[in-house]
């Protein structure tokens, strides 16, 4: 349907307004009342007083207007001789300006904006070097030392990407986080912070000469192997046991463990300074190369039937223990000549890694170790 011209909307609109969900209310026509009623005339003026007072009662204007006069006009609830708000008393002994209040720590205020750095909960945390020169510098002269490499995630800085290849010919692990993390450990860093070790770790090609001689010359050898360790008073334990137990050289992979931090280093009990520790470029290859050089290659894990007690060792053993939660990597497990189980009641879940280390190492050195 549509409409011509502007008459016939407006004609619409009006009678809308008129009829449409309202209506006008009904007056009392007292002459038409009369004449559709003559036999009842006394009702009308009962009719016309209702009306009327209908029209001054409750919820009528007028009705309104003697409510706001009686409202206007009636005392006070309040006694007069009240004091006003501003003639109360001051609850402080001295006046108080905004300006006056204590100066904000905005010392407290910045350390929200941090995340706590990764690492030892009851230790200093790790020594973290930012910068790109100054980890391109660590790169290049002490890889060794330098445990992982932090760098901005998706820093879109072609520098960084550089500096990023280079950690991976040195086989350092990698890791993209979040540049508060990297702010909690070492500001400024210009996106990339190295987390350095305790000590500068060995070159596995600067030492296996030493390991692949020992056949020939009789001496006997023990090479212990950490692997997915990632707590840091665990690795200080087995460094410990290491030490105490004759081993002659602890194997670490290059990622996938904690590094020898300031915790490491404390629950060593000083054993890390006097152990030899060495981080292959290729774990998996150096195993591989002491099996070739006539190495018995054997791992600790609960999923065998071989039993530690009794075990009939060689004189050059490579005894490797994982974390007690993922245990042994596969690429050590195939290498192995056996795997030894631990005896232990059915009720435990496993053994500590160091604690299984350092059982294995004893089982090998006790009847080679003179007290």
């Amino acid at each position: 349907m549509s409409f011509n011209n502007d008459d016939s909307r407006r004609g619409f609109g009006n009678d809308r307004k008129r009829h449409f969900g309202r209506t006008a209310r009904p007056t009392f026509d007292e002459a038409k009342f009369n004449r559709e009623h003559p036999d009842e005339p006394e009702r009308a003026p009962e009719r016309r007083e209702f009306s009327q007072e209908r029209r001054g009662g409750i919820g009528s204007q007028a009705h309104l207007r003697r409510d706001r006069d009686d409202f206007a006009n009636r005392p006070s609830r309040f006694n007069s001789d009240r004091p006003s708000f501003g003639d109360r008393p001051n609850r402080f002994d001295g006046e108080r300006h905004f300006g006056d209040r204590r100066d904000f720590d905005k010392s407290r205020a910045n350390q929200e904006n941090f995340v706590p750095a990764v690492g030892d909960a009851d230790a200093a945390p790790q020594v973290a070097v930012g910068g790109i020169k100054e980890v391109e510098e660590l790169l290049n002269k002490s890889p060794l030392q330098v445990h992982r490499v932090l760098f901005m995630h998706k820093s879109g800085n072609p520098k960084l990407y550089e500096l990023q290849k280079l950690a991976k010919r040195a086989h350092v692990h990698v890791q993209q986080v979040d540049s508060k993390i990297l702010d909690s450990y070492a500001r400024p860093n210009h996106g990339v912070v190295a987390l350095m070790n305790e000590k500068e770790l060995l070159n596995w090609m600067d030492i296996r000469e030493e390991f692949f001689n020992a056949r020939d010359t009789g001496e006997k050898k023990l090479i212990a192997v950490a692997t997915n360790i990632e707590d840091p008073r665990n690795l200080g334990a087995c460094i410990r046991s290491s030490l105490a137990l004759g081993v002659d050289i602890l194997l670490l992979p290059a990622k996938g463990m904690c590094g020898i931090t300031p915790s490491v280093a404390r629950t060593s009990a000083g054993a890390l300074e006097k152990l030899r520790i060495c981080r292959p470029d290729n774990l998996e290859g150096a195993i591989g190369e002491l099996k070739m050089a006539g190495y018995q290659i054997l791992g600790l894990d609960a999923d065998t039937e071989t039993n530690l007690a009794g075990f009939e060792f060689a004189d050059h053993v490579v005894l490797a223990v994982g974390g007690e939660d993922v245990g042994l990597p596969p690429f050590i497990k195939k290498q192995c000549d056996a795997i030894l189980r631990i005896p232990m009641k059915p009720e435990a879940h496993s053994y500590n890694a160091s604690v299984a280390l350092s059982l294995g190492l004893y089982e090998y050195a006790r009847l080679r170790i003179k007290a």
